[in-house]
């Protein structure tokens, strides 16, 4: 069981957009199982392979008691809104309210690159399109109005973690 670090907002690996699965190999099946291993941490919804440091799209999901993942996912549908705080592991302590649609589909393949289809409303909806974002290189900060982010982005800068590791 491997529970990886969370890279944190600066780290360059969240700003990168991941490259896709091509090889379907025994450091894809330890990625993935590191990503489940870490989602597994209490509170925790979803993590990203470049939050732990890896640049390859994949990510891992725990919502609601269904865990799972999805290997190169594509976010094929949303509909309706929702409005809520949303926080990230990679920006520790502080939420925002983010409007993101309220039902999401993602599209992907499993370890054996079998298709695999993940759908939800709610917090599962939520969840596909942050840790999507992620794999486009965005943290979800990048989705709040200019106000909210600046706001946002002066209380980053406010943390002890920020400094401690982006100096």
């Amino acid at each position: 069981m491997t529970i990886r670090p969370i890279r944190r907002f600066g780290d360059p690996v969240l700003r990168t957009v991941a490259d896709p699965v091509t090889t379907f190999d025994d450091s894809v099946t330890a990625l993935i199982s590191d990503l489940l291993d870490t989602v597994a941490e209490p509170g925790r919804a979803g993590v990203a392979a470049p939050q732990i440091g890896v640049s390859l799209r994949a990510f891992s999901y725990n919502v609601n008691g269904e865990t799972g993942y999805v290997i190169n996912p594509e976010l094929v549908e949303t509909s309706g809104e929702q409005d809520g705080e949303e926080g990230c592991l990679s920006v520790p302590g502080l939420s925002f309210p983010t409007h993101r649609a309220e039902h999401a589909v993602v599209r992907g393949v499993d370890l054996r690159n079998e298709p695999v289809t993940v759908s939800g409303a709610g917090l599962m909806a939520r969840c596909l399109q942050h840790e999507t974002d992620h794999l486009d290189g965005i943290v979800y900060l990048r989705r709040l109005d200019e106000d909210l982010r600046r706001t946002a982005l002066k209380e980053v800068r406010s943390t002890d973690w920020f400094w401690n590791g982006n100096r």
